[in-house]
């Protein structure tokens, strides 16, 4: 801090040091001073730095030659940033200002020069506060597990219906089927995930493993042929 004040002291000597002045434009986001509340307007991080008062304006002092990134700490609203340049003179030192977006490299500066002094408006209000959601039906319903919830139930009520409708053939099918899906479960529970996924994929494929015993072959015919005999003499 005191070697701050002993650069600023030395600058202030030579004449190489000047005041950056600007104002804070009300608009319809942040409409007067008592909703903005106590801010600043700093230069890279606070190494230079001046309060906004009552009406706006703003003067940070005493800032030597170089490039700065100007920024407005408010708790609740959201400035632009700036770039700006003081410039050496023989008279006495200049400042430029420039547009700045964040995450861009400082140089080369944009050639679009904003007018001096300064003046900012609040772009955005900072929402701190998020509103509780109302209970909503429909969202609850797109829910994975809700869905599933309700195939399971469907299905426990409509199975009986279902297999009181359905002929000897149909219903031993299903019940091979529940048998396989079953064996699956059981399997994947007891750590045999090659013989339990096997056997889920053959239960959704519906289809039966290839039996091991050959198909039967049909006989084969001999091609008929024809007899030589010698004929009778007469």
């Amino acid at each position: 801090m005191a070697l701050q004040i002993l650069q600023t002291l030395v600058l202030l000597f030579l004449g190489i040091a000047v005041d950056v002045k600007g104002r804070i434009s009300w608009n319809d986001v942040c409409r007067e001073y008592s909703e903005l509340g106590r801010s600043r307007a700093v230069l890279d991080d606070e190494k230079f730095s001046g309060g906004i008062l009552k009406d706006g304006t703003f003067i940070i002092p005493n800032v030597p030659s170089g490039t700065y990134l100007l920024s407005v700490i408010s708790h609740d609203y959201l400035f632009d940033q700036l770039r700006i340049d003081v410039t050496e003179s023989e008279e006495t030192p200049t400042v430029e200002a420039r547009p700045y977006i964040p995450g861009t490299p400082m140089n080369p500066p944009s050639t679009v020069l904003l007018t001096y002094p300064l003046k900012l408006s609040a772009r955005q209000k900072f929402d701190y506060f998020v509103p509780r959601e109302s209970f909503n039906i429909m969202g609850m319903l797109k829910s994975p597990m809700i869905l599933m919830m309700i195939f399971a139930g469907g299905m426990v009520l409509g199975m009986p219906y279902l297999m009181k409708n359905m002929g000897p053939e149909s219903l031993e099918e299903l019940r091979k089927e529940q048998a396989k899906m079953s064996h699956a479960q059981s399997a994947l529970q007891n750590g045999d995930f090659r013989s339990g996924m096997s056997a889920l994929m053959e239960a959704v494929s519906g289809q039966d493993q290839p039996s091991s015993q050959p198909s039967p072959q049909a006989p084969r015919t001999q091609p008929a042929t024809k007899s030589r005999g010698k004929g009778k003499r007469r």
